[in-house]
């Protein structure tokens, strides 16, 4: 509602975050100078430099003074809290591989904790200017709600959530529509909307009655305007639609979905493949180099048959694909058909160890770097099952809206493994559908790690 507001906010935060760093870097230099030789300021600056760079781009990445986070002081200072920690493992990381012995370790100790207190004091200094903006009375604007129903309160929800200069006076409508108390007062009825709104000097009225419902609306519009009041519609797509829908503009034109979809765009999909090609690069040049071999070796010993197990599963968009893993039972002719069940005869004694220690999916890195796979994703399933598990599941499908994955948010929140009831495979598809909602890359990295951690602490389902 106030995009340029926000973004002055976020640039003040930001400012007075870099003075912070950047006064707590000068005052450690001019009381420590006696202890601080002149060759080797050059590396002090170096420091300060890598310090700044780091706190902008973890803050960028991980969203610090994104416009949902700084509008919550409470999520403001946790994600501040998480950045700051997250920052100071990667200066000592960088102390340690550039070896800079050259800087005192007082100097190390101060700045970071100067940094710190100094974020304290920036957050309740947040705290005021947000609660001059809130009383300063020339930049807060009065509105009022036209309407009580579902879309009325959540708009109301709406400016408390983002109302930084907004005060919402009440609502506007007839006795006979009011059916329950509500968190703001019931002005009027919709006939004296004007005369109140003139009386308590509002500058914006929000009609949730759209004209098609009341004519009286047209008149109200066109006299607020001759007033300086200005007239908003908003639609209670509900009479259309009865379903929630995801809502984005082209241009001046409202595009009206079913979900919205962080991957569509063009920039978050270059981000999360370039996390894959270059994880899958790193895995298989210094894991897959040294593992195949070996896996090739006692996989051979053990039984006949090829050391990779290629299997035919749904991709991206309805698209099969092989996916490839290391073989882990005896050649079957059953393999496309029926899945993996807890002591299954089929499996063989390293097969069963790869497969407790996920071993067997390594081989799908090379998936990921040929862009078939992802790192992250709905979890890629038998075309068998792909075709039984989409006439019970609804939504199944739109699970293929995505890139398969070696792992993914099902599987760090426990489903995975064999499917023995219709509502394991309806959770799964549910956390599947929230990961396709809701992606970031931050999410991802969540994911990884979780995923690394429960292979080292061990998973039940994994047989």
């Amino acid at each position: 509602m106030n995009r340029q507001f926000e973004r002055y906010l976020q640039m003040t935060l930001i400012a007075l975050d870099l003075f912070v760093i950047t006064i707590v870097y000068f005052l450690c230099k001019i009381f420590l100078t006696a202890s601080i030789p002149v060759s080797y300021w050059g590396s002090y600056f170096q420091y300060w430099t890598i310090s700044v760079a780091a706190w902008l781009l973890l803050s960028a990445f991980l969203r610090t003074y994104a416009a949902k986070a700084i509008l919550n002081f409470e999520h403001f200072t946790k994600r501040t809290t998480q950045v700051y920690l997250i920052w100071i493992i990667v200066l000592l990381l960088y102390l340690f591989l550039s070896r800079e012995y050259e800087i005192s370790r007082m100097f190390i100790l101060i700045t970071m904790l100067g940094f710190g207190l100094g974020l304290l004091v920036n957050r309740f200094l947040y705290l005021g200017i947000k609660k001059y903006f809130k009383n300063t009375h020339y930049l807060v604007k009065k509105v009022l709600i036209l309407g009580y129903n579902d879309t009325a309160k959540k708009l109301a929800n709406y400016f408390e959530e983002d109302g930084l200069n907004t005060q919402l006076l009440g609502f506007i409508e007839d006795d006979k529509n009011v059916h329950e108390l509500s968190h703001y007062p019931i002005l009027t009825d919709i006939s004296k909307a004007l005369h109140v709104a003139k009386e308590f000097d509002v500058a914006e009225i929000y009609s949730t009655i759209t004209p098609e419902q009341n004519k009286g609306i047209y008149e109200l519009m066109y006299e607020s305007e001759k007033e300086c009041i200005r007239f908003k519609i908003v639609p209670n797509l509900s009479m259309f639609i009865t379903r929630d829908v995801h809502i984005e503009y082209f241009g001046e034109l409202p595009i009206l979905s079913l979900r919205q979809d962080p991957l569509d765009d063009v920039g978050n999909r270059i981000k999360k493949r370039t996390l894959d090609i270059a994880v899958s690069f790193l895995v298989m040049v210094f894991v897959l180099s040294w593992l195949v071999p070996l896996m090739a070796l006692l996989i051979k010993l053990e039984s006949k048959g090829p050391v990779f197990f290629a299997q035919l599963r749904t991709g991206k968009n309805k698209k099969s694909f092989r996916c490839l893993k290391f073989r882990s039972m005896t050649v079957n002719k059953d393999a496309d058909l029926q899945q993996a069940t807890r002591n299954d005869a089929r499996v063989t004694k390293i097969g069963r160890f790869i497969r407790k220690t996920s071993l067997d999916e390594f081989p799908q890195f090379i998936n990921v770097f040929k862009g078939e796979m992802s790192l992250v994703g709905p979890r890629p399933h038998m075309l068998k099952h792909t075709t039984d598990y989409s006439k019970l599941v609804d939504d199944y499908m739109i699970r293929q809206f995505l890139k398969p994955g070696i792992t993914g948010w099902a599987q760090v929140n426990g489903y995975r493994g064999e499917i023995t009831n219709p509502d394991q495979i309806k959770m799964r598809i549910t956390k599947d559908l929230w990961y396709l909602e809701n992606w970031s890359l931050w999410l991802d990295l969540q994911i990884l790690f979780l995923t690394v951690y429960q292979v080292f602490k061990g998973d039940k389902q994994a047989f």
